[in-house]
Formats: structure tokens, C-alpha cells, sequence
């Protein structure tokens, strides 16, 4: 009987649900859009879950011996009893790895739940384990509190100049304050007000134009260069800061697709670690956490 393990990957913007097999081959796998019940409400986010577990078990009639999961808004530190009943309603008696999202990017990342990464997708967070195997994080405090140098950090900083070249304080974010009209297919800068400020808050339509923030400073546009500048900045700091803490210096990987793809931001971040070249993850993160699930059995 072939050995297979579920992982459950619930990062910011896309739920992502795999089978694989002992030597960590993808048998199936499940994409669908966010389960953070922190957005949509645990209801919704078990159900989502829940649904695409049992397509990927349908597609390949294998009985897991062991399930890892990690979501974002569910920490394992306070949400455990739910990630537990979530995976439990599908399959009853299949122990469980409960996580949270960075951890199992760490794990796939590494192969094994051990040194440090520097997460940069819709949000930003760096995490290292230590040499007892206890978490040390810096970042991860959301939208409203941080996030700097993810997706919708880097938007929202080229929204603000918008603002700033439409009051005519900043000239010079002429260039990025056109191609942020273009792509939000806003007729004028006032049309962001209404647009930012409903309910509930735009956060993943931000996030997902970070592309026109990278993509102008590519292109050599000072402003998009000035904020991409800045979000490598602080993702260093987050990065230095767990390994400093972690006390070992732990080998860093890179994780999140803004980090993962070769881009002004990822190689800024780079030149400021000290790094050649993009330290890139071994296994995405679901696969993390089917390595989490291995290690039940």
C-alpha cells in the first residue's frame, strides 16, 4: 500500500490542498481562493477546506496516513481545536499536524523544520527555529500593522503617491501615479477614495496589482524604485532579526512569490543580505506541510 500524506497550505490569498507520496511526489492537488477565516469566517473557510480535501481524495482514492495543515488567520496557537475538527469532519481518526501558514513555508522551504526564512507574498513575515525547535518570528502583524515589503504594502505605498503627485507635492511619482490610474481604471486620483475606503476593504485587489509597483521599477521609474527600495529594507531587518534571536545563524530561504521570482524586489533584498543569488525554497509549502504530516507516522 502506497504511504501518502495530505497537506493543507492556507496562505493569504489561495488555499492550496495536496496529496503526496513518501518520497514527496505531488499525486493531486487542489487550488482554490482564500481560506484565511480571519476574511471570510470560519464557516466558509472549513467548508472551502473541507471541499477540497475530498476532491484531491476523490482523484486518487488513497487514505492518508497523516494530515498537515497551516492557514493563515489560524494559528495552531489559538486555533488549533479548529483546524483539528476542520480536517476531522473529512477524515476522522488521521492524526493531524495543526500549524500555521509561515511554519509549513518554512518546513517545504528547508525539507525538514529547521532554520530561518523571509516570506514576502500578499504580507510579509520572517521565522526561524531555534536550536531547541522553538519558533522565533518577526512580522506577520497584518495589514494594518505591518506587512512591509508584501504585495499589498507595496501597492498601498503607490497609491499613497497617487495622492501625494495629485496634491502636487511629488513630481516625480508622475510616471507611477499614471500607471496606477491605468490599472485600477480610476478616470481621476479622488476616484481611490471611494474605491479604498468601502466595505469590506479592497486588501487582495490591492495585493494582486503589485506587478504595476515592480514592473515600473523595472523599468527605472524613481518612485516604484524609492518604495521597492524600502520593502527590502524592511524585509531585511525582519530577516536579520530572527536570525539574530534564533542565535545559530540559521541558513535563510527565500518563500511567497514575491521573493521566489527573480524581480527588483527580490534582488534588492538580496544585495542587502549579502547574497548572490535567490536562496530559493526546496518544496513549496504545502508540501511543508505533508512533511509536517510524515513526521506523525
Amino acid at each position: 500500500m502506497m504511504r501518502a500524506f495530505l497537506g493543507i497550505d492556507g496562505g493569504g490569498s489561495t488555499l492550496r490542498v495536496a496529496l503526496v507520496d513518501d518520497a514527496l511526489n505531488i499525486l493531486a492537488q487542489v487550488n482554490r481562493g482564500t481560506a484565511n477565516p480571519s476574511v471570510i469566517g470560519r464557516e466558509a473557510s472549513a467548508r472551502l477546506i473541507q471541499d477540497a480535501m475530498r476532491e484531491v481524495l476523490a482523484a486518487t482514492g488513497i487514505q492518508p496516513l497523516a494530515v498537515g495543515i497551516g492557514i493563515a488567520g489560524a494559528s495552531a496557537a489559538y486555533a488549533s481545536d479548529w483546524l483539528l475538527a476542520t480536517v476531522g469532519a473529512v477524515l476522522p481518526g488521521v492524526p493531524v499536524a495543526p500549524s500555521v501558514d509561515n511554519e509549513i513555508a518554512l518546513t517545504g522551504a528547508h525539507g525538514a523544520r529547521r532554520g530561518a526564512m523571509v516570506l514576502a507574498g500578499t504580507g510579509s513575515v520572517a521565522l526561524a527555529i531555534d536550536a531547541h525547535g522553538e519558533r522565533v518570528q518577526a512580522g506577520g502583524w497584518g495589514y494594518l500593522l505591518g506587512d512591509e515589503g508584501g504585495g499589498y504594502w507595496l501597492t498601498l505605498e503607490a497609491l499613497r503617491a497617487t495622492a501625494r503627485w495629485a496634491d502636487g507635492a511629488d513630481p516625480s511619482a508622475e510616471g507611477l501615479a499614471l500607471r496606477v490610474l491605468d490599472a485600477f481604471e480610476f478616470d481621476r486620483p479622488l476616484d481611490i477614495i471611494p474605491w479604498l475606503y468601502r466595505q469590506p476593504p479592497p486588501t487582495r485587489d490591492i495585493a494582486a496589482q503589485v506587478g504595476l509597483v515592480l514592473d515600473a521599477a523595472a523599468a527605472g521609474d524613481p518612485a516604484a524604485g524609492d518604495i521597492v527600495a524600502r520593502g527590502a529594507a524592511a524585509l531585511a531587518v525582519l530577516a536579520r532579526t530572527v536570525s539574530a534571536r534564533a542565535g545559530t545563524e540559521p541558513e535563510i530561504r527565500f518563500c511567497g512569490g514575491l521573493l521566489t521570482a527573480d524581480n527588483p524586489l527580490s534582488r534588492a533584498l538580496c544585495r542587502a543580505l549579502g547574497l548572490t543569488d535567490l536562496p530559493l525554497p526546496l518544496y513549496p509549502p504545502v508540501v511543508g506541510a505533508a512533511l509536517l504530516a510524515k513526521q506523525l507516522v
